[in-house]
Formats: C-alpha cells, sequence, structure tokens
C-alpha cells in the first residue's frame, strides 16, 4: 500500500494530537496544499469542531493532572480518530485495504497515545507547570511538522513517526518506576481522604 507510511503518520499523530491531524490535513487539502486529503476533512463543520476542539485540547493539555484526566477520556477518541482519519485516507470504501489502513492507524494512535499518557503521568509527579507547557507545545509543533512534512515525503516521515514512537516507549519504560510512585502515593492520599471524611462523619461516641 503506498499509503502506508501516511496512515502510520497519521495514527503516530492522531495518539498526541487528534484535533490538531484533522484541522491540519483538512486546511492543508482544503487550500490546495495538498491534493493527498479526502473531501471528508475539508468541509467546513469539520473543520470548525476539530479547531474548537484543538483550542480546548491546547489548553487543558497544560495544565497539570487536568491533561491526565484529558488524557484518559481521550483512551477510546484518539484511537477511533486515528482509524477514522486513516480509513479515509486509504479510500476504497469498505475495501480490505481500507479497513487494513484502519486497523493500522487505530493501533498506532492507541500506541502512541499510551506513550504520550504514561509520560504526562511522569511529568505530573513534579509540582512545576513549566515542564507540561514546554512537552505539549513540542508535541503540537512535532504533530504539525511531520503530518504537513508527510503528505509530500510520506516515507521519510514515517519513519521519523516510527523512531519517535519507540524512543517513547523507551522513556515510558524507563520511567516505569517514578510514575508507579506517583500512583501509589495518589492510591494514598485518596485513601486518607476517605477515612477523613468518614471520620468526619462518624456520630460522637456517646
Amino acid at each position: 500500500m503506498s499509503v502506508l507510511p501516511l496512515v502510520f503518520t497519521s495514527g503516530w499523530a492522531s495518539g498526541i494530537n487528534a484535533y490538531a491531524v484533522v484541522l491540519l490535513l483538512g486546511l492543508l487539502g482544503a487550500t490546495g496544499v495538498s491534493d493527498e486529503v479526502p473531501a471528508a476533512l475539508e468541509r467546513p463543520d469539520v473543520l470548525i469542531v476539530a479547531g474548537l476542539l484543538f483550542l480546548v485540547e491546547a489548553i487543558a493539555d497544560k495544565i497539570p493532572y487536568v491533561d491526565s484526566v484529558w488524557d484518559a477520556v481521550h483512551t477510546v477518541v484518539r484511537p477511533i480518530a486515528g482509524g477514522v482519519v486513516a480509513a479515509l485516507l486509504a479510500g476504497h470504501d469498505g475495501s480490505l485495504p481500507q479497513l487494513a489502513a484502519g486497523a493500522v492507524g487505530g493501533s498506532t494512535a492507541l500506541v502512541s497515545h499510551l506513550v504520550k499518557a504514561g509520560t504526562r503521568i511522569a511529568v505530573n509527579t513534579s509540582p512545576e507547570p513549566a515542564s507540561n507547557i514546554v512537552l505539549s507545545l513540542a508535541e503540537d509543533l512535532g504533530v504539525a511538522g511531520i503530518v504537513a512534512f508527510a503528505l509530500f515525503h510520506p516515507w521519510i516521515a514515517a519513519g521519523i513517526a516510527a523512531v519517535l514512537l519507540a524512543a517513547g516507549i523507551a522513556v515510558v519504560i524507563f520511567l516505569w518506576s517514578r510514575i508507579r510512585r506517583y500512583l501509589l502515593r495518589r492510591r494514598e492520599r485518596r485513601a486518607e481522604k476517605r477515612l477523613a471524611t468518614a471520620a468526619g462523619s462518624a456520630p460522637p461516641a456517646a
């Protein structure tokens, strides 16, 4: 499949910021920069919705802890978006290549999303917000740059996306112990709050 590298790259990018992928591809197609973009992504209603959701994500993604909640909500959204975009890029409604493209895009988006979510959990173990903002901006710029590059140099872009995905997996594995300690502390704090609430609501002793 000649479209496979573009499918893989769009799936990787969708796992990080699906709304940015839809918005960017739609704008590049609507403005005539590329003929590779499906007409469905160029529709004005799609562009407006994608643009609004991108703005919401651009804010939520830079706030500590809010970004992790946002990632949790999008555990289903990003892989589905990656699969849909990949299927649209493949064309041929209902054909086996289109189904295969959707599977590749969706699975790649899922892995990419899990890498992003795991990295953000590790970053949130640090109380300062600067690291979240810097990481989010790097992700936004990376997605925009590689997706645009993929329309003209799909194989090179796919290679870059593959390297970044592998590097992200390695980083999450390396940081997993830190993530586990963070999750343990969060569970302990929740347990303490429940105990405090229970103690405060208990009737006084006679």
